[in-house]
């Protein structure tokens, strides 16, 4: 059993709590704590269910329910009207994926090793995805500083950007969209052998049947929708009696509890000198951030809360994709890693992190 796990008992706390009217930083602690575990055995579930459902379904499925916990938590956040909570949240994740859980990853598995090595390709294909998406969610800002619109500030709720930078926005969501589709193409069928090579650790002997994992997600999501729903109520009012911006808490606690069960996942991999895996874990996350969830977002705020949400970030963010933009392809492209390789990234990650709680 995992040791994340532990975290359980944080979940009926949480519920509890709100039913008390407890403080709402404690309610938002309780909240945060209890996906961890949640989020945990919902990725559980979706790797049991992908290994029975062969590569082609497999990967729908680690598209549906790979990102969900953080899907839902921004879903709850967005038809609350809490607009630039969801972009922090966004931006929070792609920079903790491809810093922190990839600067983890080399630290962890290159301490006892002079090196680790990758394959170069995959890792290229990986971080072009990422390019890609720091691209395209920074050029409709681009596009609103042109038409002489402001970009948001940190304390801002919503901003309004106006229809024509809401419909650029939108068309950018179906391109990403349709680029994400043809990634998994990529990857699961004309190169799978690329992506997925075989691994003896793989062969399992403890597969959960079909009925267990479909039921094990539907329970479990239940729950993540629920600790949302109780997380992104107490956002507000716990931001201000800890003594932080809402900002800070999206982009740093809301996107680090989400992609949780992915950190642990890739850390430990790379400790068993497994860095493809790591890797395409912490890249090919942060890619899949931009090019499923954000897209998926920007839909969805046509139909569900106050007004259509606009790719339009502040310029902290628009600052903290260019610099992992800068920095992450550079560290993987010879297809080797170090310990030192890692304490940069952690560094990077840190530094932004300390602007963003001065912004």
């Amino acid at each position: 059993m995992r040791p994340v796990y532990g975290l359980g008992a944080f979940i009926p706390a949480a519920f509890g709590l709100k039913l008390a009217g407890a403080s709402p930083a404690l309610v938002f602690v309780t909240s945060a704590l209890g996906i961890v575990p949640a989020a945990a055995l919902m990725g559980d579930a979706t790797e049991q269910l992908a290994a029975r459902t062969g590569a082609g379904i497999g990967g729908l499925v680690n598209v549906t329910f790979g990102n969900a916990p953080e899907l839902i938590i921004a879903v709850f956040a967005l038809s609350d009207g809490l607009q630039e909570v969801v972009k922090a949240s966004l931006v929070g994740s792609i920079i903790g994926n491809a810093l922190l859980v990839l600067g983890a990853s080399m630290l962890a598995g290159g301490w006892h090793r002079t090196k680790q090595t990758f394959d170069r390709t995959a890792a290229q294909t990986q971080t072009g995805m990422l390019l890609l998406t720091i691209a395209a969610l920074v050029l409709p800002s681009v596009l609103a500083l042109a038409h002489h619109v402001t970009l948001p500030t940190v304390g801002e709720v919503r901003h309004g950007f106006g229809r024509d930078v809401e419909h650029v926005s939108l068309v950018v969501a179906f391109v990403l969209i349709a680029t994400y589709a043809a990634g998994l193409f990529f990857s699961l069928r004309t190169h799978r052998g690329l992506f997925n090579p075989s691994d003896t650790e793989d062969n399992r002997t403890d597969a959960w049947s079909l009925r267990r994992s479909v039921g094990t997600l539907a329970g479990v999501g239940a729950v993540v929708a629920g600790l949302s729903d109780v997380l992104v109520g107490s956002i507000e009012h716990a931001a201000s009696d800890i003594g932080v911006s809402q900002f800070f808490v999206g982009a740093f606690v809301v996107a680090v509890v989400g992609n949780a069960s992915e950190h642990y996942v890739a850390v430990v991999a790379a400790t068993k000198n497994r860095m493809d895996l790591a890797v395409n874990i912490a890249i090919g996350s942060s890619a899949q951030i931009g090019l499923f969830v954000a897209p998926v977002l920007v839909l969805l705020s046509f139909v569900i809360g106050p007004a259509p949400m606009s790719l339009v970030f502040n310029a902290f963010e628009i600052a903290a994709l260019l610099a992992v933009g800068l920095l992450a392809p550079v560290l993987v492209s010879d297809g080797e890693s170090t310990w030192f390789e890692g304490v940069q990234l952690i560094a990077l990650y840190a530094v932004i992190g300390t602007i963003f709680y001065a912004a």
